[in-house]
């Protein structure tokens, strides 16, 4: 006999998500045919929800009206009831999302929408709580006046639906497909992009304009591009600032490493504590980049540590990444809090450390004066003591987030005499920390992210040497491969214990060209390249707009909806729009296929308009727009690993270099000749490996050491 009173048609699906709301006393269906066909015989609006599986207030919103019978009782009476994992069905998604946008000037999730059962929507809003209170109205309200006006305004609703149907239906602000490419003013953007965040920078904290703030690493990836175009140093200093302020934050994990999804502070102290592998996968390559171009090894080991994260709590045994941990965990009374398995109390602290090894003792000659408690009487200042981490950490009897402490080092770094002691400390502390009951961990695994931290990876092998971040790259990618593609050779966009029949969305392709294009210049098999363009062809195939330009968000064989979305905004993650002018660019000029950079240069076009408008807002977009107005360099390497190639090739990994491509081509690699029949005619000098410099279709003499190479690559 089941435990639960309740079991809705959501127990089929495998979405986390999905599941979590099978139990749910409203009668749930999922988006399939049957609901919408259910809807039109019985003449009921349709109630669509919208979440993911880590959402605090989605959790929140189920707590107060989902599992409420009486609130159940309502929707099951009067409406369709469906349910939509956002991370599975993006767009959906982005389609409703809009929608409520345009009517509330605001979005989130849990998204509300009420439709009619031809899925064209009339009511839009994001959290409701079951009955109205501080400005909010109830969910019981909103349902009670939606069902009312379905059964008694229907021409007024109707109305509703072509006005918010035609607002949502304007195409993004273009030149037009036809007109000039050369009349768009790109490097005019750019510099306009650069001062609307030179503007909005926080000099004290780092991030841009004021709480709440969200990582955005794309942000990153343009200034940095933008100070090695220009030779603006604020525009590396506003990273640099940034990334060394979120690791010293409470957006960062400091006892178990990971980035949460954005803070709720401007100070990045208090973070909406899930966290995600985009965020992750992101911040990863920004702090690797900015490694590159300090040498400053802090960036460095803050990609080390978020890839600590990832493989340990994160990587699937197949080597696919799970998407996301929750906010939510459960205290030892069995009640859910947010963050609750992140934070502290001083006697928590004290109860793991007072029983620490004390082989780190120094008879008071690390007493710091940041321990103004215990430095006057030295005898007791041990670098064990738990009171010195609780200094060093903000660990105080009043807390910092709600009677408890989230570990930060805002007001300073560690002092690098108490480096070993805090390591020391924060193994103790993660190891009493994994006894806690662990918040959800949301296990499907989406093509589309996995695409995202198989590049970071395959840049941490590459930038830090380390075969180990490599390994799990091509692991990854080996999985998507092989793992997510139906019968007939086209991608998939999720996997949870097998995977699921949606085809994959523009972000999945766009994103795994990324991922295999790194892979591609960290290993150099051509395999990686090989997929990369055809995945790369299967897009423009698949997602072009032959019209207007640009990219659909979900492809000419996937299931139709309402409206066929372009996206081109840089949010969360950067646009399948944006990131495929990216990829386009490094394929024409790995492989010499020329015609690939002018579809690139047509995505730009057809957003042109809207990066006009907000620059700042297509950041990734407008380092598509650099590379191209950027001298193109190329490096072809041809040669045996042994006989010199290893050490050009470890040349070329080295410095911050964006606007380069380069190959590798030994005698046997027949794969990569077909592909790019021009490698062959890059030869070695006397049998040893040899280094061709090329810029604006001009290569330089070759040279077969790796002094030589330095001083001729850009």
């Amino acid at each position: 006999m089941s435990e639960h009173k309740y079991t809705n048609k959501l127990i089929q699906e495998k979405s986390p998500y999905l599941l979590q709301h099978a139990h749910n006393p409203v009668d749930w269906y999922p988006w399939e045919p049957e609901a919408f066909a259910r809807a039109t015989a019985e003449d009921k609006p349709i109630f669509l929800s919208i979440g993911y599986s880590t959402c605090h207030w989605c959790h929140v919103m189920e707590r107060e009206s989902f599992e409420d019978e009486e609130v159940a009782q309502l929707l099951n009476a009067k409406f369709i009831a469906i349910k939509v994992d956002r991370e599975e069905r993006p767009d959906i998604d982005s389609i409703y999302m809009s929608v409520c946008q345009a009517l509330t000037g605001h979005g989130g999730w849990p998204m509300t929408i009420v439709m009619t059962p031809d899925r064209k929507p009339f009511f839009a809003g994001t959290y409701f709580p079951k009955r109205g209170h501080a400005g909010l109205p109830g969910l019981m309200t909103v349902l009670e006046k939606t069902s009312e006006a379905w059964k008694t305004n229907r021409s007024d609703v109707m109305d509703t639906v072509g006005s918010i149907l035609e607002a949502v239906s304007i195409p993004p602000e273009s030149i037009g497909a036809a007109g000039a490419i050369d009349a768009v003013d790109y490097k005019k953007i750019i510099h306009a992009a650069y001062e609307q965040y030179k503007g909005s920078f926080d000099s004290i904290y780092g991030g841009f304009g004021t709480a709440p703030k969200f990582p955005s690493p794309h942000i990153f990836f343009f200034l940095l591009r933008y100070w090695k175009l220009t030779g603006e140093d604020a525009a590396l200093k506003m990273t640099e600032k940034t990334l060394l302020s979120m690791r010293r934050g409470g957006i960062f994990d400091q006892i178990g490493y990971g980035f949460s999804r954005y803070s709720t502070d401007y100070r990045w102290l208090v973070p909406h504590f899930e966290k995600m592998l985009y965020d992750n996968a992101l911040l990863a390559m920004a702090n690797l980049e900015t490694y590159q171009a300090t040498a400053n090894g802090s960036f460095a080991k803050i990609a080390e540590e978020i890839f600590t994260y990832v493989l340990r709590d994160m990587t699937s045994p197949e080597g696919g990444f799970y998407s996301a941990e929750d906010a939510d965990s459960e205290d030892d009374k069995g009640e859910k809090e947010e963050g609750q398995f992140y934070t502290w109390t001083p006697d928590e602290i004290k109860q793991v450390l007072s029983g620490t090894d004390a082989g780190l003792v120094a008879d008071g000659v690390n007493c710091s004066p940041m321990h103004p408690g215990l430095v006057a009487d030295c005898v007791n200042c041990s670098p064990m003591h738990p009171e010195r981490f609780m200094v060093l950490f903000d660990i105080t009897s009043k807390g910092n987030f709600e009677g408890r402490n989230i570990p930060n080092t805002i007001h300073g770094s560690i002092p690098g005499n108490d480096l070993e002691f805090v390591e020391h400390c924060r193994i103790k502390l993660f190891e009493a920390r994994e006894k806690r009951i662990h918040p959800f961990k949301d296990d499907k695994i989406l093509t589309s992210w996995n695409g995202l931290m198989i590049a970071a990876l395959a840049i941490g092998g590459r930038v830090l040497g380390n075969s180990l971040y490599t390994s799990a790259a091509e692991k990854a990618a080996d999985f998507v491969l092989d793992r997510l593609v139906n019968e007939k050779g086209r991608l998939l966009a999720v996997y949870r214990d097998t995977a699921s029949p949606l085809k994959a969305y523009a972000d999945d392709y766009a994103f795994m060209v990324w991922g295999l294009l790194e892979l591609y210049e960290t290993t150099y098999k051509p395999e990686y390249l090989q997929s990369a363009l055809k995945l790369n062809d299967e897009l423009l195939e698949l997602f072009s707009d032959g019209k207007e330009g640009g990219l659909y968000l979900y492809g000419s064989d996937s299931e139709q909806l309402i409206l066929r979305p372009r996206e081109a905004y840089d949010g969360a993650t950067p646009s399948a729009n944006s990131t495929t002018a990216n990829n386009l660019v490094r394929l024409a000029r790995l492989t010499g296929r020329h015609e690939l950079e002018d579809k690139a240069r047509q995505i730009l076009q057809a957003f042109s308009g809207n990066m006009k408008n907000y620059p700042a807002g297509h950041c990734h977009m407008l380092n598509a727009a650099i590379l191209i107005e950027t001298e193109s360099s190329e490096v072809i390497v041809a040669g045996e690993l042994e006989r010199g190639a290893d050490k050009l090739l470890k040349v070329i990994r080295q410095g911050f270099r964006p606007f380069t491509v380069s190959l590798h081509c030994n005698q046997d690699n027949e794969i990569l000749k077909s592909m790019i029949p021009f490698v062959s005619n890059y030869s070695t000098i006397e049998g040893n490996a040899a280094a061709y410099v090329c810029k604006n279709f001009t290569c330089s003499y070759p040279v077969s050491d790796a002094d030589s190479l330095r001083e001729i690559l850009p």
